[in-house]
């Protein structure tokens, strides 16, 4: 038990250090925001000499002139207090807003450089609510609870100060509830601190659970599964209750008590300071300033007692954000890279040789078994196989979204872990069967490889690709907004805005995968014509399940269970090989 909590010691003193480095870059902000708390906590505090001579000066010697003083004393207080409390709110707020906004931008800037196998591993929408619930919580307590609480530890030693100023004999008995206060904080914080990170991952669980089951919508109503995923989510919302119910349980126990003993105090000190007026010891107004600041410390150490919880709360919000900075991507260039040629000097050439791969969650299962292939540059080559076979896992493995366990894979006969990976994926223009469509406008997306395109350039590669037609037809033209993944067109028109964007960026290996499958004939034709231009003189590997559209490819490579089982032209394999036999069988019927 002490190891585990050495460990997370570590680790919370690990997270405050990289926290502290997002505020560093703010020193001259945080100074304005703590001289604004210094400020008004000092004035804050001189309002009980303002109490007291009012009292003393004004209603104890029923003088109107010094009553008339002191109250504009205290107006004035009152005044500096107001504009204090500006600067302080707004350059606390502001520290917070950057810092989280910079946060945001650290994580997103990381997250997007991790490598495919990362998302395999883990879930992308717990990731999203990192991004978003984690982050907000350490915006609410950097713009907020921190404040408050440097403003209350202010108060409370500021407090204790003018209260052995006043009358040391009643602040010997304030100060006796101290160590009483101080030894729940303790205890009830350390098991705060533990559920505030269950808390937080619970409430992740809830946010992955709604956004994969409305982003599946369509699914969900169609197999009528809404009971099911009600009586799911009811579990899930349920265990960040309980999660939440003990947490906000051990947070009420810590405050119950330290308001019951620091008031209890202060009872006490009313009794005995009471006494002391009525027989003259200490003034009316010496009583109400000492009751005043008793009140600012009880206050203070009450106030600073509930931030705790907060401010647990924030700190494993910031160890679950500081684990996502630090993950580390298993696919990154290398230290000493190979200079490679200018894109369009690429001739295109790839060779695979003897290669090995499983995907990180099947690691028992081999997706690519030994396989050697070659492509010459400007070949087309098809490849065929059932599903699951591996054909998409080698588009992974060319353009290293992950590497494989043995083996090498060469472009143009550099090794393409000695390239940076940017330029390796310049090489690539690849066109899926479910084409990646962004929110935004048609241009937007045609331009997505190449952001510095000129209006003539999309245009061109839009009619190339059959597009410029429909998308002239829509109510702004190019400048026409998509929806979230293309919403509003048709599977034919999605994939003619993709092959237009492959088009422009103009790479030197073309990957297609199962591009026309799902299309209409009519579609089918028209994208078939646009790739026909897609591929001029460039190097291409098709992914086809219809053996239509590849009989004419140069080569076609039959895939099984990740091996290669055999290579060649169609007229070939139709003689040699059993599996394409038997798909062009089904395919083609008795004909073949």
């Amino acid at each position: 038990m002490e190891k585990v909590r050495s460990i997370l010691k570590i680790k919370s003193n690990h997270s405050l250090i990289i926290g502290s480095s997002f505020i560093k870059p703010y020193r001259k902000e945080v100074i304005f925001a703590m001289l604004a708390l210094l400020f008004t906590a000092g004035i804050t505090l001189s309002i009980g000499q303002g109490v007291r001579l009012m009292i003393d000066d004004g209603f104890a010697t029923q003088s109107v002139k010094l009553l008339e003083r002191s109250i504009i004393f205290f107006f004035i207080l009152v005044a500096a207090l107001s504009i204090g409390t500006f600067a302080r709110y707004y350059w606390v707020s502001w520290v917070g807003e950057r810092v989280v906004t910079d946060i945001r931008k650290r994580v997103f800037d990381h997250l997007i450089n991790l490598s495919p196998g990362f998302f395999e591993t883990n879930r992308g929408l717990e990731i999203q609510s990192r991004m978003t619930v984690d982050t907000t919580l350490l915006q609410s307590v950097i713009g907020s609870s921190v404040s408050i609480a440097l403003r209350n530890m202010i108060m409370l030693i500021g407090g204790i100060i003018w209260l052995f100023i006043t009358n040391a004999k009643l602040t010997g008995i304030v100060m006796s509830a101290v160590p009483l206060v101080v030894a729940p904080i303790i205890f009830f914080g350390r098991h705060v601190r533990g559920l505030s990170r269950q808390s937080q991952d619970r409430i992740a669980d809830v946010g992955s659970y709604v956004g994969e089951v409305l982003g599946n919508i369509k699914t969900v109503q169609a197999y009528n599964h809404q009971e099911q995923d009600k009586v799911k989510f009811a579990g899930v919302a349920e265990e960040a209750f309980d999660v939440a119910k003990h947490r906000i349980k051990h947070r009420a126990w810590l405050i119950a008590v330290v308001i019951l003993l620091v008031l209890g105090a202060i009872g006490f000190m009313l009794w005995v300071g009471g006494t002391d007026v009525i027989e003259g010891k200490i003034s009316g107004g010496e009583l109400a300033a000492f009751v005043f600041y008793s009140i600012i410390v009880g206050s203070a150490i009450g106030s600073v007692s509930e931030v705790i919880g907060e401010l647990q709360r924030a700190a494993g919000a910031m160890e679950r954000i500081v684990e996502l900075l630090e993950s580390k991507s298993s696919i990154v260039s290398p230290v000493e890279m190979i200079k490679f040629l200018p894109v369009k000097l690429v001739k295109g050439s790839i060779e695979l040789k003897s290669v090995n791969f499983s995907y990180p969650l099947r690691i028992e299962v081999k997706a690519i078994d030994d396989l050697s292939l070659y492509v010459k540059g400007g070949e087309t080559l098809a490849l065929v196989g059932s599903s699951g076979a591996g054909k998409s896992t080698l588009f992974d493995l060319m353009l290293r979204f992950f590497d494989p366990q043995s083996g090498k894979i060469s472009i143009d006969g550099i090794d393409v872990r000695d390239l940076d990976l940017k330029d390796l994926r310049r090489c690539f223009a690849l066109v899926s069967q479910q084409p990646a469509l962004f929110y935004g406008t048609v241009k937007d997306n045609i331009s997505y490889g190449k952001p510095e395109a000129s209006m003539d350039e999309l245009i061109a590669v839009a009619k190339a690709a059959h597009a410029h037609e429909f998308i002239s037809k829509l109510p702004d033209g190019y400048q026409s907004r998509l929806g979230d993944g293309g919403i509003g067109l048709s599977g034919g028109q999605k994939q003619r805005l993709a092959i237009a964007r492959a088009l422009l960026i103009d790479a030197p290996i073309l990957l297609l995968d199962e591009a026309t499958s799902a299309l209409d004939a009519e579609s089918e034709f028209l994208i078939q014509e646009a790739l026909e231009k897609l591929m001029e003189n460039k190097t291409t590997i098709v992914i086809a399940h219809r053996l239509a559209t590849v009989m004419n490819a140069d080569r076609i490579a039959v895939i099984n269970e990740g091996k290669l089982m055999a290579i060649g032209r169609h007229e070939e394999l139709i003689e040699t090989n059993e599996i394409y036999t038997r798909f062009a069988k089904l395919q083609f019927g008795s004909s073949v």
